[in-house]
């Protein structure tokens, strides 16, 4: 019982330590994040082109992952029905390519726009 109070007790002095070492911290912290913000500033500034291919390429691979996982599931969800019905193939397989269409040209003018913009 000794030995738990004694090790409270030097946990609370090294917290209290810690507490006076952090807040000089913290002062040479905020020097360090003005001088942060300046540098951000200056690379704000600057023609950016690498920060627009970032965002570019973000853009269209989201777009290109997003109408893989659409078309997954219309392809997923219409041979799910077609199993079901089978006498509904062909209905069910026009909807499916007109519905994939759609979401694939969704998918390209997300891609095209995502590349125009590291233009």
């Amino acid at each position: 019982m000794k030995k738990l109070i004694v090790l409270i007790g030097l946990t609370f002095l090294a917290l209290a330590f810690c507490g006076n070492i952090a807040s000089a911290a913290d002062a040479a912290a905020k020097d360090a994040a003005t001088v942060q913000h300046e540098r951000l500033v200056e690379v704000t500034k600057s023609d950016g082109v690498g920060l627009k291919g970032i965002g570019g390429g973000l853009a269209a691979g989201l777009a290109v992952v997003g109408a893989g996982i659409g078309i997954g599931r219309i392809g997923g969800g219409a041979v799910e029905s077609i199993a079901r019905q089978p006498e509904m193939a062909g209905t069910i397989g026009t909807n499916m390519i007109i519905t994939a269409a759609l979401v694939e040209g969704v998918a390209l003018f997300a891609v095209v726009v995502g590349l125009l913009a590291i233009l």
